[in-house]
């Protein structure tokens, strides 16, 4: 299994990089993990978008959804061979709006995952938990069948302990760290020590920051979470692609 950070930011897209997107791939299959501001152009720099096999999306907030729409035109506009000829979009009921907004019509379908259920898309087994944040959003685990390595994404939440148990023994943790360790108040997202937190009760083997500020140190924000996580902790940079082997 194999990650690509496409975006990272939490928000808005920062001196020339965007928001929370990731490619997953396995066996010749491409999962696009939300599709942030600036998805679809860094995704092109790596695969062609026609190539996606399916597209899941942890919630709707604009910063993990805004280039939905651009991918719907693209899939009905541009012209060449497609893997699947309408592209499933999973997302959750709870919002029946935006569900709806998924299925556009020749290009791409809205499906639907909860909670309660596993999703099983092409290699992929997927499960799913609701964080805390202001609208429904829900946590991804998502299990390689054939080598059960397991990649766990929390999507955007506040700490909760519950986090520690579905992100258990995973390959690759990635958690929406948007705040440094001296964040005080009423918090929608993670610190840097919570974080670490997590990784450490789960017991993870590698954590990854993820969906981050835009402002401070980011070194600053990689020390505060190792030293609660027990394991290697890794930030993106900016302007890089970042590439990871589960």
């Amino acid at each position: 299994m194999k990650l690509t950070v496409l975006g990272y930011y939490g928000g808005f897209p920062w001196n020339g990089d965007g928001t929370s997107a990731y490619l997953v791939q396995s066996n010749g299959f491409n999962l696009l993990l939300d599709c942030g501001s600036g998805a679809l152009l860094t995704l092109e720099k790596v695969l062609d978008p026609l190539q996606l096999d399916a597209v899941l999306l942890s919630h709707y907030h604009h910063d993990h959804t805004a280039d939905v729409g651009v991918l719907q035109y693209f899939w009905q506009l541009k012209t060449g061979s497609k893997k699947v000829p309408i592209l499933p979009i999973y997302g959750h009921t709870q919002d029946p709006l935006n569900f709806g907004a998924l299925t556009w019509p020749g290009a791409t379908i809205g499906k639907s995952y909860s909670a309660d259920q596993a999703l099983n898309i092409g290699p992929f087994k997927i499960t799913f938990l609701q964080t805390h944040h202001p609208v429904a959003a829900f946590a991804v685990r998502i299990e390689e069948v054939a080598t059960h390595k397991v990649l766990v994404f929390t999507s955007d939440t506040a700490y909760f302990p519950e986090l520690a148990d579905f992100a258990e023994k995973a390959d690759l943790l990635m958690t929406d760290t948007n705040f440094y360790a001296d964040k005080e108040g009423k918090k929608w997202h993670m610190t840097s020590t919570e974080s670490g937190e997590v990784a450490k009760n789960a017991n993870v083997k590698n954590l990854l920051l993820t969906h981050l500020p835009q402002s401070g140190n980011l070194d600053n924000l990689v020390t505060e979470a190792k030293r609660k996580a027990g394991t290697d902790v890794q930030v993106m940079r900016a302007s890089k692609l970042f590439e990871y082997t589960v």
